[in-house]
């Protein structure tokens, strides 16, 4: 079985009507059944470490420059899919970051981007690991009081 290994971020902004999470669609290609929302992730290239990947692919895959990751948080995914008829294990490792823009020029490799309120958020992505992620990433940022009230306390 082969490994990879990749990197993203549950990115984040405090819009005027609380927060919002950014979700990137991805068109359907096999294996997936159809088209699915999800954060920003990708390979860890050579000689990057896991944080660097998830800003170098935050920034290919949405435009946003100068995210800020939120220490304290780190989550590794771990699940096998099949890929051309071989199974392969796949390690993600998660973090979260705050974006201070809000205008997303996304890749070629995705076909749309939404902010979106955290219960609409958890309802659109597809996979039952990135609700866990959503729900974790939320409740850590609600916990430490990451937010608009944390600014002006």
């Amino acid at each position: 079985m082969s490994v990879e290994r990749s990197a993203g971020a549950v990115v984040y902004r405090d819009a005027k009507r609380g927060r919002e999470y950014l979700l990137l669609k991805h068109p359907r290609k096999e294996p997936e059944p159809k088209e699915y929302w999800n954060f920003p992730k990708g390979h860890i290239e050579k000689g990057e470490t896991s944080q660097e990947a998830a800003r170098r692919e935050t920034e290919e895959e949405t435009g946003l420059c100068g995210i800020a990751f939120i220490p304290g948080f780190k989550e590794t995914e771990r699940y096998v899919y099949v890929a051309k008829g071989r199974k392969v294990l796949k390690f993600v490792v998660w973090f979260i970051a705050e974006s201070k823009k809000k205008r997303v020029k996304i890749s070629r490799e995705h076909s749309g981007a939404a902010w979106l309120p955290y219960d609409r958020a958890y309802e659109r992505v597809f996979y039952q690991g990135s609700r866990r992620l959503i729900q974790k990433a939320h409740r850590f940022l609600e916990k430490n009081r990451y937010n608009k009230r944390r600014e002006s306390a």
